[in-house]
């Protein structure tokens, strides 16, 4: 994994951490949105973290391509899959998303594929 992303990931862990003291009802709610949602169901976690890392792309989220690329490959999706779902965004969004895909593959590479 690349210092850069491996660094990110540090980071954010910690940083949530923290939030989590500041502003726990703020995480406690998200998170359990975040919970209800992304699992099993009429699509599987699998399609809903392409689904969720198409749209990171669609809006330009760095910190989400980051989080969601590796969440894919937690639950299984390939490079392919993955880069096959961003390029969806390209489709939706265009220009802007298509200048992100490098940022999809900086993060599948920062993973280790």
């Amino acid at each position: 994994m690349s210092e850069d992303i491996k660094a990110f990931y540090d980071k954010y862990k910690k940083d949530m951490g923290k939030l989590q003291g500041l502003i726990p009802d703020t995480i406690k709610g998200f998170g359990g949105s975040f919970s209800a949602i992304m699992k099993d169901g009429a699509l599987s976690l699998k399609y809903k973290e392409l689904i969720a890392l198409a749209i990171g792309c669609a809006l330009r989220c760095e910190p989400c391509i980051n989080l969601h690329v590796k969440k894919c490959l937690d639950v299984g999706a390939t490079k392919e899959e993955i880069l096959d779902a961003a390029s969806v965004a390209v489709m939706m969004q265009g220009g802007p998303a298509f200048t992100y895909l490098p940022k999809v593959l900086d993060a599948l590479e920062a993973c280790g594929k």
